[in-house]
Parts: structure tokens; sequence; C-alpha cells
């Protein structure tokens, strides 16, 4: 059929707006987290709340926990506000009860879960000539061994159904060594490893896991002026300068979803650059 120049010239603009909406609903529904549920770990404050809030944002049911009662109860009631329902249980994620007892109860009250987000962690600064047996596993199991032992317990149910989302914290700290700081520094490489690792076992049950590793993000105030004066020094040898809780819920969002169907493995540095000078 002929189209003279300008029934052409419709028809082009009629193809490429119809593209672009069609590619938009696309794009869309490939990061919308609508009917997924969700658990994020430590999501009491900082990062994991501000993950937790980004998921509820993109349509999911979240699980909050954390040892915390009153902060867990904080995250809940403003994932609630956003219009998404929010199951509130306490849970020590270095012990196996209590992990084994919040994964159950989480797929009782949603039938199931879709996205494990291992952000519950910590460090102390502690030299090895003084560390104890007891500071050292405090390191290595709240950073490395709760990251197992929630992947674990959540993971049986995300092989049983055949999909999944793990998405691990790590650190900026897990590539290079800090100063009293080798239980935090090993343990964070560790969860780099593990999730490599994790990416090829679970790859035949379409799990993909992946790891954050959050730079530098001051999240509480400095306490005295001389500490302030470092955090200025610090922030200053940062491209970008020091990070916003709300920087990670994208990225968050993204690897829970199915826009990030193929990407499995990947550690992705979100530290602003600090690595780079």
């Amino acid at each position: 059929m002929a189209y003279d120049t300008g029934e052409s010239l419709q028809f082009e603009r009629w193809w490429v707006d119809s593209s672009n909406e069609r590619g938009m609903a696309m794009i869309s529904e490939q990061l919308s987290l609508a009917g997924k549920t969700a658990i994020v770990t430590g999501s009491g404050r900082g990062l994991g709340r501000a993950m937790a809030l980004a998921m509820a944002e993109a349509g999911a049911d979240l699980v909050i926990t954390a040892r915390t009662p009153r902060e867990i109860e904080f995250t809940g009631t403003e994932v609630e506000k956003l219009g998404r329902r929010a199951l509130v249980t306490p849970c020590d994620v270095t012990k196996t009860h209590d992990v084994e007892a919040m994964v159950a109860k989480a797929i009782d009250a949603f039938g199931g879960i879709d996205i494990l987000i291992n952000n519950a962690g910590g460090g102390r600064s502690n030299p090895v000539l003084e560390m104890t047996d007891e500071e050292w596993h405090w390191g290595i199991d709240i950073n490395l061994t709760s990251t197992f032992l929630c992947s674990r317990a959540v993971g049986r149910n995300m092989a049983m159904r055949g999909r999944g989302k793990v998405i691990n914290i790590a650190s900026g700290w897990g590539y290079r060594g800090r100063r009293n700081g080798t239980a935090y520094c090993a343990s964070k490489a560790a969860v780099i490893n593990f999730t490599r690792a994790l990416a090829v076992e679970w790859s035949r049950y379409n799990i993909q896991v992946n790891c954050i590793a959050p730079g530098y993000f001051p999240l509480i105030a400095p306490k005295d002026a001389e500490e302030a004066r470092q955090r200025a020094v610090r922030i200053s040898r940062i491209p970008l300068g020091g990070g916003n809780p709300e920087d990670i819920g994208p990225l968050a969002v993204f690897l829970a979803s199915d826009g990030a169907g193929y990407l499995t493995g990947q550690t992705i540095l979100l530290d602003g650059g600090a690595l780079l000078p």
C-alpha cells in the first residue's frame, strides 16, 4: 500500500509513539513488585528501613524483622501507610530457631516468599591481639552466619516454588582492610563470595542471588566536633560525597524485580566512587 509523504510521516509518528508507550509499560511491569512478598532483615532503621519502604512503594508486602520491637513496629506502620501489608516479627538472625520461626510466620501469613534482603549486620573495632573468641564470633555471626541462616530458611520455599531473589548486603570494607576491623572486613568479604557461590548453586531453581556493597552512609549525627571534622575529611575524599539511605532503595528494587532476571552472582558497589581514587 502506498502512502504519500504526509501519511507516511503520520504513520511513523504513530508507530514511534505506540512503541514508546509499549516500552514504558513493559519497563514499568518489569520493575513492579506488585503481588510479591519481601523479607528485609535489620529493617528497623537505616538502610534496612529505606529498602523496606522502597519495596513497599514498588508494590511488595513486607516482613519487617530485627531485634528491636519498637523500631520494626515503626517501619511496619510506614509500610502500611503506603498501602501494603506488613508482618512485624522480632528475630535474632544469628540463631537458627529464631530464623526458622520468622520464616514460618512469613510463609503462613503470605503463602510464600519472593524476595529476601539479608541486611542485618554490624561491626566493632577490635585489635586482633586484644580480640576475644567471643568478639570474633560475634562479628562473623552477625554478618555472615545470619546471611547463611536466612538464605537457607527462605531458600527452601523459593526452590520449591521455582523462583526467588536474594539480595545480600556487604560493604566496601569487603574489598579493603580497615584498622581494628578484621572481623567486619573478613565477614563482609565472605558475604561477597557467598553470593557468588550461592548464585551458581541456586541457578537450577531460578533463584537470582546478588549483593550490594554500600560505601559510607553517615546515619547518625557526630557525637562531637572532632568526629564531625573526621567525617567531613572522609566525605571530602569520596567523589560523590556520603550516601543517603534513600540512595539504596531503587537499586534494591531493581535487583528484586523481573528486570534483573538475567543478573546473578554480582556485587554492586554503591559507594559514590569511594574506591576509585
